[in-house]
């Protein structure tokens, strides 16, 4: 059987990276784009063997050199998404109109596969810019390929995620920590791993359906989740209801820095739920149930927020009963 070429759009990242290990180890050939390969090539160059992979530079708006990358393609998969705008990233071009070029490219050239990520509950988020640029680029996506597959996950974890790793180095830091909405909001977090799984799933067993739900396999409220990050590092800290207003003025003061730990957009966005609607299949649906849980693969790299460091072991029993060590 020949080997597929897989095309990748954001593959630096931390699914990025994951998904073409995944791939290069399975005999797929892929190749990635990025803006800069001087300073994403030493990165993305050590996931695969040589003869797997490719890296080219380009502008992911200069249709016709992206254009020729479709030509020798199966599958194409976008990665690519924002948190914040900046300067010419906005939502509009980076969740909208890219997501559609890619799809009408696809479409012309008649690949097997276009999988595109978006994002969990952005149906009920309808006062965050975010959510409706993700949700108007899913509309375009379909509208361009019908057969594209869109994949909403929850939020997405691993050791170099933005996510844990941000938040055990503020509590590690704070000693009073801000909880907003009271912390009520509910997520159902997936690891990396579990994700880059279905992705694979989908492509090798020629899977088609417009939207799929990818979820963790608990519910977990914001206030759990750095409860469990605490316990994880040791650490006690202070949580504080912060109320409305007061969080809306320390988010725009946020929105001054390069990369603001939080925005008014994204305070929008916590007011929803982030768990299955149940309009839509989800990965178990497919056949590929999540089956990493939150604790057991946060342990594996919290060890840096602790005190002591990578010297801070403990011992444990894997599931051959052999001792090993871990933080």
């Amino acid at each position: 059987m020949k080997a597929k070429n897989c095309l990748i759009f954001g593959g630096s990242g931390q699914i990025g990276r994951n998904l073409i290990r995944k791939f290069t180890k399975n005999n797929y050939r892929v190749t990635v784009v990025t803006r800069n390969v001087h300073q994403k090539s030493y990165i993305i160059k050590t996931q695969a063997n040589v003869g797997y992979i490719e890296i080219v530079e380009a502008n992911i708006f200069e249709e016709n050199k992206i254009r020729d990358l479709f030509r020798n393609a199966d599958v194409c998969i976008n990665l690519i998404g924002i948190l914040f705008e900046k300067k010419a990233n906005s939502f509009r071009n980076i969740h909208t109109i890219f997501p559609s070029i890619l799809a009408k490219l696809s479409k012309e050239y008649n690949l097997k596969h276009f999988v595109h990520l978006s994002a969990l509950g952005i149906n009920d988020a309808i006062d965050s810019n975010y959510a409706k640029s993700k949700l108007e680029g899913e509309n375009r996506v379909l509208k361009n390929f019908p057969l594209a597959t869109i994949l909403r996950p929850s939020i997405v974890y691993s050791v170099d995620d933005n996510f844990t790793t941000n938040f055990m180095t503020l509590l590690k830091r704070l000693p009073i920590f801000p909880l907003y909405y009271n912390g009520k909001t509910k997520f159902t977090p997936i690891h990396c791993s579990d994700l880059t799984d279905i992705i694979y799933h989908i492509i090798s067993k020629n899977i088609y359906s417009n939207i799929i739900e990818c979820v963790g396999p608990e519910i977990l409220t914001f206030r759990e989740i750095l409860e469990k990050l605490l316990i994880l590092i040791n650490k006690k800290r202070i949580f504080f209801p912060l109320p409305l207003p007061i969080a809306e003025v320390q988010a725009r003061f946020f929105e001054l820095f390069p990369n603001p730990l939080l925005t008014r957009d994204q305070l929008r966005l916590l007011k929803y739920d982030n768990t299955v609607s149940k309009k839509y299949k989800t990965n178990s649906d497919i056949g590929i149930p999540s089956v990493r849980y939150f604790d057991e693969e946060v342990k594996k790299y919290c060890y840096m927020w602790k005190d002591g460091g990578q010297f801070s072991t403990e011992k444990y029993k894997d599931k051959n009963n052999f001792e090993v060590k871990t933080n």
